[in-house]
């Protein structure tokens, strides 16, 4: 702990406090999590995981993690710092197709190294840095598999396929397979491109007209008005009601959409500036003029 400087706090969740710190030794800033030991078993079995998750995934599109350390009753552990934060702060000014194709494809790539390297699902969040990369962390929640089945039911509601959705309504909990994690992340990925959820504004706050839209009604689409007949067709490769239908990270990988994208040239770097210019002047509070001077 004497090594590092601590800085501004991040954020807190379920587990503990996340804040900036900066490693004097190195001169590196990163994102240290601090979290109490004093937990019921399954925090902290989440804990262990996330740890041995991040010491194994080694790859371009999972954040990097630089080590963990004990003092007393609490565990740390520093991470790569991605100074651009969560994509759902970024999405405001708007995700033209390359850019949505760049996500797409690390985000791709990420789960698959995590399915065919780690035997894991990740149902955590997506981060992004100045340097326009996409990485996935928080590995707490994330699933191991058995045979291809995911045994966990952990998940937001919002992003379940109708398969599960329906197991769930018959207390099934072990009947779905990593392709109901790719509905999630074709929902996703229109989520980024309208800037909001894409059922209907009425689904909203109502959670069993929610689930009844995702299990009875027809999936939703990128807009044709913005987005390429490739782009859509990927997402509905994604988002198909038939799970054994659904494509595979692989498949998703060789589809024209993202190997076209793989081959033109995306400013990321300038995208995340821009949205994050664009965050910084919509979170600026307009003042408020002087009352008149009374006569």
């Amino acid at each position: 702990m004497g090594q590092l400087q601590l800085d501004e706090e991040l954020g807190k969740g379920n587990y503990g406090t996340v804040k900036k710190v900066l490693h004097k030794p190195t001169n590196v800033a990163m994102a240290m999590k601090e979290i109490r030991l004093e937990l019921e078993d399954a925090k902290l079995n989440a804990i262990i995981m996330e740890l041995d998750v991040l010491h194994r995934a080694v790859a371009p599109e999972i954040v990097e993690f630089y080590g963990a350390f004990f003092i007393e009753s609490c565990v740390y552990y520093c991470m790569e710092y991605m100074d651009a934060g969560s994509l759902d702060k970024l999405q405001g000014a708007g995700v033209p197709e390359g850019v949505l194709g760049r996500i797409a494809g690390s985000m791709v790539r990420g789960l698959k190294f995590l399915k065919d390297d780690l035997n894991i699902i990740h149902r955590g969040k997506i981060r992004f840095n100045r340097k326009g990369e996409i990485k996935l962390c928080d590995f707490g929640i994330s699933g191991e598999l058995d045979k291809s089945l995911a045994k966990t039911n952990i998940g937001c509601q919002s992003y379940m396929a109708p398969e599960r959705i329906k197991g769930e309504s018959q207390n099934n909990l072990g009947t779905y397979t990593v392709s109901s994690d790719v509905w999630s992340l074709g929902l996703s990925m229109i989520e980024i491109g309208l800037g909001q959820y894409p059922y209907p504004p009425e689904t909203y706050s109502n959670v069993f007209a929610q689930l009844t839209a995702i299990v009875h009604g027809d999936p939703p689409e990128l807009p044709e008005e913005k987005y390429s007949e490739q782009a859509r067709d990927w997402v509905a490769q994604c988002l198909r009601k038939d799970p054994e239908r659904r494509a595979s990270y692989r498949e998703l990988l060789d589809h024209p959409f993202l190997v076209e994208n793989s081959k033109i040239e995306v400013d990321m770097v300038g995208w995340v500036e821009r949205a994050l210019e664009y965050r910084k002047k919509a979170s600026t509070p307009t003042p408020v003029p002087p009352l008149p001077q009374s006569v």
